[in-house]
């Protein structure tokens, strides 16, 4: 279970059938994004999806926005719980339900004597000789605080009453309890040192907190390469959290347990090829491989719909590139000063694509090909967003050769859903949403009221735009803008809201030119 300078990543299998998925993973806003890719990929495939995410952080007070509490160490017991569950035969939500239940109850706090060495890089000088740092993260980040150093017994206690402080609350640990302790070195701290801080915390946990302690874990479990220092993990325990702790596995770095003896490796299982229509098309057979090289070289004869659908994407598509400059100068004031040039390269490579292997006439495998082409080469918080939005598109609509207009609202629908769930964000929060939810709500109420679909679309376009520029008056809750004064924010809107809202509403006029060309 020990980690190179990486998050800790674990995908457990509950049933034999391999078709369901129990994604376990740190609360950090990339893996938060790029695991619920993955999760929207694999529900477009067919297949079920539990997530539990761990937020163990107990440095920091209540945070503002979504980010939450970081992952630490406390996900190895997580982990091991929900591993345990699984291979107990429990189905997919109950070891859901274990594994959530065990993140509940788990508390971390580290601390840092050195700092990590990064790959090719000059190691930071930020902690000086004497000193030491409290509540860092598992990458190197910098902590809560720097303090000058102490001995060791002094950092333990500090650091228990911090996670068990009875004002913040962090876990749900009270006098009478009985915990499991997981003392966790950072990649450069020697056992020794790492049993002397157990032995200090063991007595600190029963005499001034009053718990029982039932199990006590030392070494390296999570680390940060060459970082010098510690963290102490404090999870309530309880009959089930015990057997499942005890339960025999594999894994190299987990203590072994009383009899001593590791379990035999299983023989593993080969995963079955993806579900959906298009990847069976691409097994290895010459001829369909030729087909589908040939289909990709011959143009296709384009629907009608299939030609709605080209003219949408060329006008959103420039739209972007149009706008590179202008999105650029706004997240320069607000943001990292790329907003343009990440879409800019997205768009770029929707054209691209769209000439060489859209399937155009089939609107909800041309949808999950933009977010394909999107995913490779955006990269960045936009990359992943617009990624996940074209996957639970394409997971609403496929199955439906021809989509009606209250289609096309539903996966919007699920879209902002999915982006929403992934990310954090909602209504509010000053992000691409606020341009995508008053769209969406516009759209459901004038087709529901029976106008026609493309009036629909014009006036959800608008409200779109509208919805774009009121983000001058909202306070920042996600991304980047919850770190810049509300002054700064209120002289420009949000970039992706207004990257949003400028495609959205160039493919509605690009629909009304092909639908209504004599009143364009």
């Amino acid at each position: 279970m020990a980690s190179r300078r990486s998050r800790l990543y674990c995908v457990l299998m509950s049933q034999p059938q391999l078709t369901t998925r129990l994604q376990l993973y740190l609360n950090y806003t990339g893996d938060r994004l790029n695991f619920g890719l993955a999760a929207e990929q694999a529900k477009s495939e067919g297949y079920k999806v539990e997530m539990v995410i761990v937020g163990d952080d107990c440095a920091l007070p209540p945070p503002r926005g979504v980010a939450g509490r970081r992952g630490l160490a406390g996900t190895v017991l997580v982990s091991k719980v929900a591993g345990a569950a699984a291979d107990a035969g429990l189905s997919l939500a109950d070891v859901a339900t274990e594994a959530k239940r065990a993140s509940e109850m788990v508390g971390t706090m580290g601390v840092a004597l050195s700092v990590c060495t990064l790959p090719g890089q000059v190691t930071s000088d930020r902690l000086g000789p004497g000193l030491m740092e409290l509540g860092l993260g598992i990458h190197g980040e910098p902590g809560a605080a720097v303090a000058d150093l102490q001995p060791v017994g002094v950092v333990v206690s500090h650091v228990l009453k911090q996670i068990l402080s009875k004002e913040i609350q962090y876990v749900p640990i009270t006098r009478g309890s009985r915990v499991v302790l997981m003392i966790n070195g950072l990649g450069a701290t020697p056992i020794m040192d790492l049993m002397i801080a157990a032995q200090k915390a063991v007595p600190e946990l029963q005499l001034e907190h009053g718990l029982a302690v039932d199990r006590v874990y030392t070494g390296s479990f999570m680390t940060s390469l060459d970082m010098a220092g510690f963290s102490i993990t404090v999870m309530k325990s309880g009959p089930t959290i015990l057997q499942r702790l005890d339960a025999p596995t594999k894994a190299p770095y987990w203590p072994v347990g009383a009899e001593g003896d590791r379990p035999p490796a299983k023989i593993p299982v080969p995963v079955p090829p993806p579900c959906s229509s298009r990847s069976n098309e691409l097994q290895p057979c010459f001829t369909e491989r030729f087909f589908c090289i040939k289909m990709i070289i011959q143009p296709q004869e384009l629907s009608e719909q299939g030609c709605i659908l080209e003219v949408a994407i060329q006008a959103a598509a420039d739209e972007i590139i149009n706008l590179r400059d202008k999105l650029n100068e706004w997240d320069s004031k607000v943001g990292d000063g790329d907003c343009g040039t990440i879409m800019h390269r997205g768009a770029t490579a929707v054209l691209e694509d769209m000439k060489k292997c859209y399937p155009l006439n089939d609107a909800a495998e041309t949808v999950n090909e933009i977010g394909a082409s999107i995913g490779r080469v955006m990269g960045g918080t936009s990359g992943i967003l617009y990624d996940i939005f074209c996957k639970a598109a394409y997971t609403s609509l496929k199955g439906s050769p021809i989509i009606t207009s209250k289609q096309w609202a539903s996966a919007l629908e699920a879209s902002i859903t999915a982006v929403s769930k992934y990310g954090g964000a909602s209504a509010g929060y000053r992000t691409m949403l606020d341009a995508f939810i008053p769209a969406l709500t516009v759209l459901k109420e004038k087709l529901d009221a029976g106008d026609d679909p493309l009036t629909a679309f014009l006036l959800s376009s608008e409200a779109a735009m509208n919805g774009a520029e009121s983000t001058k008056d909202m306070h920042a809750q996600a991304g980047w803008s919850t770190y810049i004064a509300a002054d700064l924010l209120s002289l420009v809107p949000d970039p992706g809201a207004m990257a949003a809202a400028a495609w959205y509403r160039a493919a509605a006029l690009a629909v009304k030119k092909k639908l209504q060309p004599s009143e364009s």
